[in-house]
């Protein structure tokens, strides 16, 4: 099974995000798992979703929407076009299986959760920003007892805690019409915290495409992790890869990436996505800020050992020194190598007496 990854798979999960940038064609479906193959994610996800149980007849289309496809399409009959139907997720599962990369992808209802689950296996449900104060579907997702990454773009840190309890009280409690003081009593206890700790990654996430730069608020990333003690993330939509990068450098351990062949394609996220060759470089530079990282523990590196004799000084004779003479700021000094005695030791040796004789430049002994 050929597996195509440029980069070795590191701690920072990445998730290429494919969405709906297939626009309905299966050939483009494939053609964006080997990119994102190629380029060394972990995951590509996609969408799963009915049209006429995601959006009413009148929903309006988002500003960006607009601007990216047929303004007088509605938001429904876009979507609609961008349906996937079950043997087309099928066969992107496959492909994915056949890339070695996991098939991920968002669930916008209940029962498009379930088929995930039961047609696929999944191994986490990712729940969009959009669906962050949806109690019900929160509720039922925890149920099929499956980790959750939770998107929390359009959130404040109060909507964020509650959807955390709904899913902390399907994860370990029962009833289906839990009142809020259910749902603190839940949060709060051990098990509830725990449920969340083994299954929950929180993901900052800006919803806007793209998103500028400035308003990415990396800092919130550390506000999650203080607040509620869970792994997190970035669900990012500015242009470019620095955002990202940076994201890993502040401590996420899933980065999600909207994805695309080409950004002049026609559909509502192409042109908030990554081009192939951004999405290889964004996974490298991830890769390589992963190693850079290191362990914390201030020690010389491997490379640093050679080079210190090399770099550091050491006590040497500033001119002719004879043997019995004192050693003074005169005629002591501090010089490369650093293979001698210490320049830390410099006042220790100051009117010492020399055991031995000294040219200049020569290490004292």
């Amino acid at each position: 099974m050929p597996t195509g990854n440029a980069q070795n798979k590191g701690s920072t999960f990445v998730i290429a995000e494919a969405g709906v940038n297939h626009n309905g064609s299966m050939d483009l479906a494939r053609d964006l798992i080997e990119v994102a193959a190629d380029a060394g994610a972990d995951a590509v996800k996609f969408q799963t979703f009915r049209s006429d149980a995601l959006v009413a007849e009148d929903a309006p289309k988002a500003d960006y929407q607009t601007e990216t496809t047929d303004a007088g399409e509605s938001q429904v009959e876009m979507l609609r076009r961008l349906e996937l139907t079950p043997d087309q997720h099928h066969t992107i599962a496959q492909h994915c299986s056949d890339r070695d990369l996991q098939f991920l992808s968002t669930p916008f209802d209940t029962q498009s959760a379930r088929f995930l689950v039961d047609e696929f296996d999944v191994s986490r449900i990712k729940i969009g920003s959009g669906e962050l104060t949806n109690g019900p579907l929160l509720l039922d997702i925890a149920r099929i007892e499956r980790p959750v990454i939770l998107s929390t773009g359009m959130g404040t840190l109060g909507e964020v805690e509650r959807a955390l309890s709904v899913l902390a009280f399907g994860y370990v409690a029962d009833g289906d019409r839990p009142t809020l003081e259910d749902l603190e009593r839940v949060f709060a206890s051990t098990d509830g915290q725990n449920a969340l700790a083994q299954n929950v990654t929180v993901l900052h996430c800006v919803t806007e495409y793209p998103a500028p730069a400035e308003t990415a608020n990396l800092r919130v990333m550390d506000t999650l992790r203080e607040a509620f003690g869970l792994p997190v993330g970035l669900s990012d939509h500015t242009q470019g890869i620095s955002v990202p990068i940076a994201a890993v450098a502040r401590g996420a351990t899933l980065i999600e990436k909207h994805f695309t062949l080409d950004r002049s394609l026609p559909g509502p996220d192409h042109e908030a996505s990554l081009e192939p060759d951004e999405l290889r470089d964004m996974i490298q530079g991830i890769r390589e800020v992963e190693a850079a990282l290191g362990t914390g523990r201030k020690t010389p590196a491997g490379p640093e050992w050679k080079n210190r004799s090399v770099a550091r000084k050491s006590l040497v004779a500033n001119q002719p020194i004879q043997e019995g003479e004192n050693f003074t700021s005169e005629n002591l000094g501090i010089k490369r190598p650093g293979d001698g005695i210490s320049p830390m030791r410099y006042w220790e040796y100051l009117d010492r007496t020399a055991s031995r004789p000294y040219e200049q430049d020569d290490q004292i002994q």
